[in-house]
């Protein structure tokens, strides 16, 4: 490989890391074309970019970035290395999840998701657990509506209809 083809295979990953800067780094030798394939599809379903990455590159592009938690990543730059860029944080490690019970692989080496590294296969069900963007929105809006529907349950049940009673008494004192 030229170093001009070089240079241009770092720039696309850096320029796609810092468009989705959650990325897991994933084995998916041994798989036949067939399962690659299906995985591949898989990965466009979900919103997943899937890319076989030379490690020597990607390490230069980690170097570059100049972020100290990505340092922790460059031991599990061994062996084929495939790359899920993603901006959902947790959509790669439930199709790791769910692909590797079927095939067998990919496998989980590391992860950066929401500015943390992971390192390690045993990290799999901490980052399928995050919650997305919008997870938590729905959790927080479910929060706000606790107490208010806690008010109007009161209102409408007969200590309401006592406390409506009150309002109206005291309205008409008035």
């Amino acid at each position: 490989m030229r170093k001009e083809e070089k240079s241009q295979i770092i720039e696309s990953i850096a320029a796609q890391i810092a468009e989705t800067p959650n990325f897991y780094i994933t084995d998916i030798a041994g798989l036949n074309a067939e399962n690659t394939s299906a995985l591949r599809r898989a990965c466009f379903e979900k919103g997943i970019k899937l890319v076989v990455v030379k490690n020597t590159l990607l390490h230069h592009v980690l170097e570059q970035n100049g972020n100290e938690e990505l340092k922790s990543i460059y031991p599990t730059l061994e062996g084929p290395t495939a790359i899920m860029f993603t901006t959902t944080p947790n959509a790669p490690a439930k199709l790791i999840k769910e692909m590797a019970v079927k095939l067998g692989k990919p496998t989980l080496k590391s992860a950066y998701v929401q500015e943390c590294a992971y390192v390690g296969a045993d990290q799999l069900e901490a980052l399928a657990n995050i919650k997305s963007r919008e997870e938590l929105i729905g959790d927080i809006i479910l929060l706000l509506q606790s107490p208010v529907n806690n008010v109007i349950s009161a209102l409408q049940s007969n200590a309401g209809g006592k406390i409506a009673g009150l309002v109206k008494t005291l309205s008409e004192k008035e």
